[in-house]
């Protein structure tokens, strides 16, 4: 496997981030798992992955303190040597609340987390990837979400943005490297069924939205994952600046 592209996950541990490392080392990657807090879990992963003859390793890093992105990345550089993929799963939602009560603590942690930490990552990835530094390429997978075009109302307005800002930052980041070898791309989840609704205080938000949803499901995991692997992939060797929707037509 030390020939095998090496992929980055931040945020890895669980959820949409977990199924993508899982998926990747499936189909050949070896796999950094980035977790800020919960090691238990993103150890999970990583044994989950060895168990099936994979290689992947555990970086514990918060997007949202830039000192931890560079020690991250330094840590796959000591354990992989190359990288070839970066995807920007790891973000936060808060509780339901209408910007006019929102604290300025608040909508900061959100925009540092979502945004800038995101915009951090692509940057040290593009350092090591792109032909202008000597890299032999690579691609970047954004996770965007919906809420982005939608605006969530009363729920998370300030998350939606933080959303919106990345699809900006996924199409001008593509055509500032589309030469270099570096594409970048972003995916737009719809409701999805992961822990992440319980983290803003709504546990049971995917099943309670389904109704609204044209297929009348909330989506897996697995399903955005295999939306990311294919960006990715040498499959969308053309695609580029592109922002997919995995919503089920919402």
């Amino acid at each position: 496997m030390s020939g095998a592209p090496v992929l980055l996950v931040t945020g890895g541990s669980r959820g949409i981030g977990a199924a993508v490392c899982r998926l990747a080392a499936s189909q050949g990657w070896r796999v950094a798992v980035n977790y800020a807090s919960n090691r238990d879990a993103a150890d999970a992963v990583v044994s989950d992955i060895v168990s099936q003859g994979g290689e992947a390793f555990a970086v514990k890093g918060d997007v949202g303190n830039a000192a931890d992105i560079t020690a991250m990345f330094a840590a796959v550089d000591k354990h992989f040597g190359r990288l070839d993929g970066l995807v920007n799963n790891a973000g936060i939602v808060d509780q339901p609340q209408r910007v006019d009560e929102m604290s300025v603590e608040r909508i900061e942690r959100m925009m540092r987390i979502n945004i800038t930490g995101s915009v951090l990552c692509a940057a040290e990835a593009v350092r090591r990837m792109s032909t202008r530094h000597g890299g032999k390429g690579g691609s970047i997978v954004n996770i965007s979400s919906m809420a982005a075009i939608i605006g969530s109302p009363s729920q998370y307005v300030d998350y939606a943005a933080s959303k919106a800002a990345i699809d900006t930052f996924t199409i001008g980041l593509a055509r500032e490297v589309a030469t270099e070898g570096v594409r970048v791309n972003a995916i737009r989840p719809g409701i999805i069924d992961t822990d992440i609704h319980a983290s803003g205080g709504l546990p049971d938000r995917a099943k309670d939205m389904a109704p609204s949803i044209p297929m009348q499901r909330p989506g897996t995991a697995g399903e955005v994952a295999d939306a990311v692997l294919y960006l990715l992939s040498s499959n969308s060797s053309y695609v580029t600046g592109a922002i997919m929707n995995v919503s089920g037509g919402r």
